[in-house]
C-alpha cells in the first residue's frame, strides 16, 4: 500500500557534492537530503541557510529528496 511522503521544511546546513547537502529539520534532528530527479532544481541555487522543502518516506527518516527551495 502507497503512503504518502512527509513534507517538512528544512535548513540546508552543509553541501556534500553536486547532488547532496545535509539539511536541519524543524526539531534540529541533521539528514542527508538530495534533489529529486527529473526536477529542474540545481545545486547551485542552494546555498548555506537556505530553506527546503523535502519529502521524506514514513519508514526512513534519515534521507530526504528535495523538491523545492522556498
Amino acid at each position: 500500500m502507497y503512503e504518502k511522503p512527509i513534507e517538512c521544511i528544512a535548513e540546508v546546513v552543509e553541501l556534500r557534492d553536486e547532488r547532496l547537502v545535509y539539511v536541519t529539520l524543524p526539531n534540529s534532528k541533521r539528514i542527508l537530503a538530495h534533489l529529486a530527479k527529473g526536477s529542474d532544481l540545481d545545486l547551485t541555487m542552494l546555498e548555506l541557510g537556505a530553506k527546503v522543502k523535502l519529502e521524506m518516506t514514513t519508514f526512513d527518516f534519515e534521507k530526504g529528496r528535495i523538491v523545492e527551495v522556498l
